[in-house]
């Protein structure tokens, strides 16, 4: 899709959201299942689904990328299509976006070892932009993006979590935690 075409979808979007702005509250929907050993399949709308595995130092066959990989890679396609929507919306003439995440992790934590996070300890990106506009203006570009970037924006604050283990057709448990 062109500059041109992006900003004008974007444009009709806005307008339509001023009109019903009970029409921006959306839900989001995954589902997974394990198909074997610690390979899934994970579907998303009406997409062909997606594997995700481990390698093999994690008793995966490397099948496809693994769920923390994912995480990365949602917070550098987010920043590219946040990126690519503001500037098309500004006018910012964008000829190149692209992202290097990297996320930093104990496997202490994942396996018991040690009282450690089983998560990300951190996580860095770095952007390279290409762009003919003038850094002032790109910098106005990025605030914005820092600021809009919705898989930005739920890795860096705290989420309600909420979730419900059922065995055999009947609640075990409730998982629910309180965002700060």
């Amino acid at each position: 899709m062109s500059q041109n075409d992006l900003k004008a979808t974007l444009e009709n979007t806005i307008a339509a959201l001023q009109k019903n702005p009970a029409g921006a509250r959306l839900v989001f929907k995954a589902q997974t299942r394990l198909l074997d050993g610690v390979r899934c399949a994970a579907e998303v709308r009406d997409f062909p689904p997606l594997i995700i595995d481990e390698p093999p130092e994690l008793g995966g066959g490397d099948a496809g990328a693994n769920p923390v990989e994912l995480i990365l890679a949602a917070l550098g396609t987010c920043q590219e299509i946040v990126y690519a929507a503001y500037a098309a919306v500004l006018g910012i003439p964008l000829t190149a976006v692209e992202v290097t995440a990297k996320g930093y992790l104990d496997l202490h934590g994942l396996f018991g070892l040690k009282e450690v996070h089983s998560g990300f300890q951190k996580i860095s990106f770095e952007t390279i932009l290409k762009s003919p506009a003038d850094p002032e203006t790109i910098s106005q570009l990025v605030a914005s993006v820092e600021a809009h970037c919705p898989v930005l924006d739920t890795l860096t604050r705290p989420v309600e979590v909420a979730g419900t283990v059922i065995l055999n057709g009947a609640p075990l448990s409730v998982l629910a935690s309180d965002a700060a």
